[in-house]
């Protein structure tokens, strides 16, 4: 299994502090069945800005790390890119990282709202060659709100990451419906631990999944995984068209 959204270098932002805390995430990634994770530090934060060599160097440097104690994992190199009008700009420079050399790239919006100019930044890296992932939309207001605005990114041609804490409760009960009801709207695509740390942003790579199980969304954890690998591989990955499922209770789900 393929983790397409960790964040997992140590001392540059606001993952791991140390080297220990990054080799402890990794025994434990390769306990819950996950053999790649591509490693997507901030880039363009307003906290952080993990500059594109400081990315090779650290991942040169875990890889090592992990074979030297014959762990069964591969890292590749990523950055979750925050909305910025330089984006294309710097992306056309090779100074932002797609995710594991592919043509996808990790997209983060600003917490509390989507600013006018996001269709003109998918557009344009469209144009470039290159597909935009929108990671953790469950967690962003104005979509948490009105998931229709989702819908709108994905029909210009963006696709979306799902959170496995938000699936797995770890950000309250209103997240996790919420997560739920984009999976089966067909809103989200790819599938990501979004690890942090190992107490407060811990790796719920495995619980997220078994949520979904037990929610009998089995296709999704297919989908999921299998676009993940996909991501890799550069392949084209699994869609499918939205569908209209908020205007049904929630409850009746749970």
């Amino acid at each position: 299994m393929i983790d397409m959204h960790s964040h997992i270098l140590f001392n540059v932002d606001d993952g791991p502090e140390k080297l220990e805390e990054s080799l402890s995430i990794f025994d434990q990634a390769v306990a819950q069945g996950i053999t790649g994770m591509i490693s997507t530090s901030h880039v363009l934060h307003p906290l952080y800005n993990v500059h594109f060599e400081i990315v090779n160097e650290q991942i040169k440097q875990l890889q090592h790390e992990i074979e030297s104690r014959n762990l069964p994992l591969k890292l590749y190199p990523g950055h979750e890119v925050r909305l910025s009008g330089q984006i294309l700009e710097l992306c056309e420079k090779k100074q932002l990282h797609t995710l594991a050399h592919s043509n996808y790239l990790l997209l983060e919006l600003p917490s509390h709202f989507i600013p006018k100019y996001t269709k003109e930044i998918i557009y344009g890296l469209l144009t470039a060659g290159i597909t935009p992932i929108i990671a953790h939309p469950e967690r962003n207001r104005v979509i948490a709100e009105n998931p229709g605005h989702l819908t709108q990114l994905i029909r210009e041609g963006a696709l979306a990451q799902i959170t496995a804490g938000s699936l797995a409760g770890m950000f309250g009960k209103t997240v996790q419906k919420l997560s739920i009801r984009l999976v089966r709207s067909n809103l989200v695509h790819t599938y990501g631990s979004d690890v942090h740390n190992l107490k407060t942003r811990p790796l719920l790579f495995e619980n997220g999944l078994r949520f979904l199980e037990k929610q009998k969304e089995l296709e999704a954890v297919d989908c999921f995984l299998e676009n993940n690998k996909r991501i890799i591989n550069h392949q084209p990955l699994l869609s499918y068209e939205p569908e209209d499922t908020f205007t049904k209770k929630w409850w009746k789900f749970f």
